[in-house]
Formats: structure tokens, C-alpha cells, sequence
């Protein structure tokens, strides 16, 4: 392994170096703890695309892509400041090994006189391997907090310490509070915490008519050889690579934040949950990639929209909206994710059992809104959150899909999945399989949910206010079938009481009749996939 280039100081030109910051593959900025007091001329930084992490689950092509021209970037701009950088490439990689058996190889002819610093992994396993590793090296093993995040990991488990209940809702409020942030003298600006009430509205039968396009980015030299190592190291994974446009820099993150800022994020709160067909991105940002890959801080990206706001650019609901998914969720559910981490990936409440649908891979599917949601995320690797939670998530909820196989899909198929954050949106908010730590209900609802707010059951073969004969709509009819396998078990959560009534008004002659219903659904929807 040699350094891809030499920079000033006798001890840098040799084998040895004072520290070596280890930077993985979302741990792309200079802003992390794990660089303070880095000294170029003494210090240098560790890199290594891994087999074993792009095969660690099925990955979407984009998402692989994404990740190696992040990394090539990164690299590229740490020489470019006279940093040294020892860096694998997938195409010098010995064997498909971990991020840490590649690491300990590499100290063995290499001399660190300090010690080896990386920030703190995002994912347990990782931080599982990088913490026996530290007991086998000789040289001191540094693991820093990852500072790139606006709630600690104590602070967290400070907020959470004695709460019978840990809701987001009241999280965000202390999040606001201690930040300051769409805050007017101890109150929340707008005289509200949230505005969830105005941001549900749908597009209405003449669909979204002004729809910005999002700033894409096109390939430049370096994406193209991942891209094209991606195809030829790759090919029998899901998804395409002929649309990949992300951003893989921090000057793209900045350009995407502020086309976003200027263009979608007026109209995002109300049309937040909306879907259409044909149309994948609406007024959504597509910054979450940056986000976790840390192009991009959420600090820039909440003074950003906070900004928009005073300027009078765009109303408290979409900003108040937007910031919520900044410093409520993504912060709320990292803290989850490390409280019960590592028990949590086991856990089934509903003891869910079957297996993920085929056609979750291919697309293939008449239901409409599964199609038209599937096709977009094979396609771009992307789908928004309601689409994620109200058609994928709801649908292999109402299937009864074991928790654990939606996990590996989720983290498998989208381009902003890393562990922290995919892991407890699908096994607690979309699968309800944490018992209800995260959400105070499962999420579930018939097909008359999409049709409101979206078009998708416009042009599907079923009928989404049907649950018997050849219409039904699956979600339709899952959706009772659900509620009767679960009735004992939801009977004593107070949000459930109204579906529950109504499910009470079905005499045990049509319950039978709906359970006939949902078998031959079930039936129908497998062979409707070969097809």
C-alpha cells in the first residue's frame, strides 16, 4: 500500500506518522472531532473502500456509487490541502475484509507514534469491531463522539432517563428550546410547536402544477469511473445508475441547500406528505444524503431555513416543518438507535413472520402505488418519507413481513440509508416491531389513505374503499385482517379505540368473510408479481 502523495516534513515522507485519523465512508468532513489539532505535517488520514461493507447488505447501485465517489471526493480535496492520505480503492482490495482487518494489516508496516483516532462508527456493529480492535492493537485506539450532531449521545439519555414514553414530540420541544431556534422569548415562533395540521394537504385532482426540479448533479471524471466500476463490480445488484445525479462534495451539498432553499422549500410543509405519479421528488430536498454521508451540517442546513423564514421567503409551516425533520427526527432517532442498540434489531412485537415480496426488488406489481414508489426507488434510489412509510412500510406491515428482512431492504435500497437512522424509522415507526418505543401506534390504514393523498389509485386495477371481490384493494383488506390477528394485543392502546369500534361493528359472519378475502388477496398479489 503506498500514500497517494507526499507533502512536506521528514517523519511524513517515511513510514511513520504522530496520528492517523481513520475517516469512513459517511465521515466525510473535516469539521469531526476525530481532525482537531491535525497537523499535516505530522498527521495523515486512513481510507479504504471495503467489499465487505458494499456486500454487508444487497446495496441499490446508487448507494454503493454514492459512497465511492463521496469518498474518491474527499480524498481528493484532503490532498488538494497537502494532507496525506492512505487510501484503498475497491480495485486494490485484498479479499472481501472488514474496515478493521484492513486497518490492523496496514499497522503492521506502518509506525504511528501517536495514536489512531476515528470518530465513533454509525453503526453498532462497526463500533463493536473498532472496540475489540482497540484491545488488539499496540498502538492507542482513539474512538471520539461524533460531534457533527446537535444532540450528544448523553444528552440524550439525559432527556430520556425516567420517561415511561420517548416521544419525539416532546424531544423536538427541548431540542427547540435548548437551541434557540423558531424561538421568540421562551415561545415557539408562530405561537405553536408544530403545524402539522396545515402541512397534510394533497395536490387535488389537477396535481402539482409548478413543481420545481431539484438541482441534479452531472458525473464528472471521478463519479464516472465508480459508476462504471460500480456496473462491472456490481451487476447483479439492485437498482440503475443511468440517472445518479447526487451530490458528492460539500460545494454540491451547499449548491443542493440552497437550490432547495430558494425553490422547494416554500411549498414543503403543505405538500410534505403528498405523492403523484411520475413525480419523485416534489418539494422535497434530497439533503439527506449529504446529511448522513456529512457533506453537509445540519446546523448550516437549520441556519439556512431559519434564514428563509425571517427574509419572509417562506411561511412558519414549511419552515417550522422542515427543521423538525432536521433537529427532532434525525436527532431522536440516533438517540433510539443507541439506547437499545443492540437488542433492538431483534425485536418483533407483532411477530411478523413472512417473507419480504419479490416484487419489493423488481417493481412488478399492477398496485399501482406500489409500483409507482418501487419503480422511483430502483430508479433513483429515493423515495420521500410518506412513500416509505404509508405505501412500502405500510404495505409489508399489513403483510406481516418479518421486521428484520424490511430493515435489510430499507438499508439496502435507499441512497441516505445508514444504520442509526434507517433502523429505527423502519423497525419502530414504519413496523411498530419495538413495541411502541418509538411510535404510539402502529400505522396502519386502508387504501383510502393513498387515494387522498396522492393519484396512485386512480389508475390501479383496485379499488382502495373496496374489501371484497375482485377490486379490493389489498390495503383495503389487509388492513381489517390486521386489526382482527392484533385485536387482544391493540385493545389496551387508547389510539387505537376508534379503529378498533369499528372493526367491533363486523358480525363474526363478515370477519370470516374478510378473512377469506385477505387469503385469496394474498394469492392474488403473489401471482399478480410473476406475472
Amino acid at each position: 500500500m503506498k500514500a497517494s502523495r507526499s507533502v512536506k516534513g521528514d517523519s511524513i515522507r517515511s513510514n511513520r506518522v504522530r496520528n492517523l485519523v481513520v475517516a469512513l465512508g459517511d465521515q466525510l468532513s473535516r469539521e469531526l472531532d476525530s481532525f482537531r489539532s491535525f497537523d499535516p505535517d505530522q498527521d495523515a488520514v486512513w481510507m479504504a473502500e471495503s467489499l465487505a461493507e458494499a456486500n454487508h447488505v444487497w446495496s441499490h447501485k446508487q448507494r454503493i456509487a454514492l459512497f465511492l465517489s463521496a469518498m474518491r471526493h474527499f480524498r481528493q480535496e484532503l490532498e488538494e490541502k497537502g494532507i496525506r492520505v492512505f487510501y484503498t480503492r475497491l480495485e486494490d482490495e485484498n479479499g472481501a475484509r472488514g474496515l478493521d482487518e484492513s486497518l490492523s494489516e496496514f499497522l503492521n508496516s506502518f509506525m504511528v507514534t501517536g495514536s489512531v483516532i476515528v470518530t465513533e462508527p454509525g453503526e453498532w456493529r462497526l463500533k463493536n469491531a473498532f472496540e475489540k480492535l482497540q484491545t488488539r492493537l499496540e498502538v492507542p485506539l482513539e474512538i471520539r463522539e461524533d460531534n457533527s450532531f446537535l444532540c450528544s449521545k448523553s444528552a440524550f439519555e439525559e432527556w430520556a432517563a425516567g420517561r415511561k414514553q420517548l416521544r419525539m414530540e416532546y424531544f423536538y420541544r427541548e431540542m427547540r428550546r435548548r437551541s434557540g431556534v423558531l424561538m421568540n422569548d421562551g415561545s415557539p415562533t408562530g405561537g405553536k410547536w408544530n403545524f402539522d395540521s396545515s402541512n397534510r394537504s394533497s395536490f387535488g385532482k389537477r396535481g402539482p402544477e409548478s413543481v420545481p426540479a431539484p438541482l441534479r448533479f452531472k458525473p464528472d471524471t471521478i463519479t464516472q469511473e465508480v459508476l462504471q466500476l460500480v456496473e462491472e463490480r456490481f451487476p447483479n445488484h439492485p437498482g440503475k445508475l443511468d440517472s445518479f445525479a447526487w451530490p458528492v462534495t460539500a460545494k454540491d451539498a451547499q449548491a443542493a441547500l440552497a437550490d432547495f432553499a430558494k425553490k422547494g422549500l416554500p411549498e414543503f410543509g403543505r405538500y410534505q406528505d403528498a405523492m403523484w405519479a411520475g413525480e419523485p421528488f416534489l418539494n422535497h430536498s434530497l439533503l439527506s444524503s449529504s446529511l448522513n454521508l456529512k457533506l453537509l451540517s445540519p446546523r448550516v442546513v437549520v441556519e439556512v431555513v431559519e434564514r428563509e423564514y425571517a427574509a419572509g421567503r417562506t411561511p412558519i409551516e414549511s419552515a417550522e416543518g422542515f427543521i423538525r425533520q432536521v433537529i427532532g427526527w434525525r436527532e431522536y432517532v440516533r438517540g433510539v438507535y443507541w439506547r437499545y442498540m443492540p437488542e433492538y434489531v431483534e425485536r418483533n412485537a407483532m411477530q411478523a413472520e413472512h417473507a419480504l415480496p419479490e416484487f419489493y426488488w423488481t417493481g412488478k406489481t399492477s398496485l399501482n402505488c406500489l409500483r409507482q414508489s418501487l419503480g422511483q426507488t430502483l430508479e433513483y434510489g429515493y423515495a420521500h418519507h410518506i412513500q416509505r412509510l404509508m405505501v412500502t412500510g405500510l404495505f409489508s406491515l399489513l403483510w406481516g413481513v418479518h421486521p428484520k428482512e424490511v430493515h435489510r431492504w430499507y438499508l439496502s435500497i435507499y441512497v441516505d440509508a445508514v444504520e442509526w437512522v434507517e433502523l429505527p424509522n423502519t423497525l419502530g415507526m414504519s413496523q411498530y416491531a419495538d413495541g411502541g418505543v418509538m411510535a404510539s401506534k402502529p400505522y396502519v390504514s386502508t387504501g383510502k389513505y393513498i387515494n387522498r393523498m396522492s393519484n396512485y389509485c386512480k389508475e390501479c386495477v383496485c379499488r382502495p374503499d373496496s374489501k371484497t371481490g375482485d377490486d379490493a384493494c389489498p390495503f383495503t383488506v389487509l388492513y381489517w385482517e390486521y386489526l382482527m390477528k392484533h385485536e387482544k394485543r391493540l385493545e389496551t392502546n387508547p389510539r387505537m379505540s376508534l379503529q378498533l369500534r369499528n372493526l367491533d361493528r363486523f358480525t363474526d359472519e363478515q370477519r370470516g368473510e374478510l378473512l377469506a378475502q385477505a387469503e385469496r388477496t394474498r394469492k392474488w398479489v403473489m401471482e399478480d408479481a410473476k406475472n
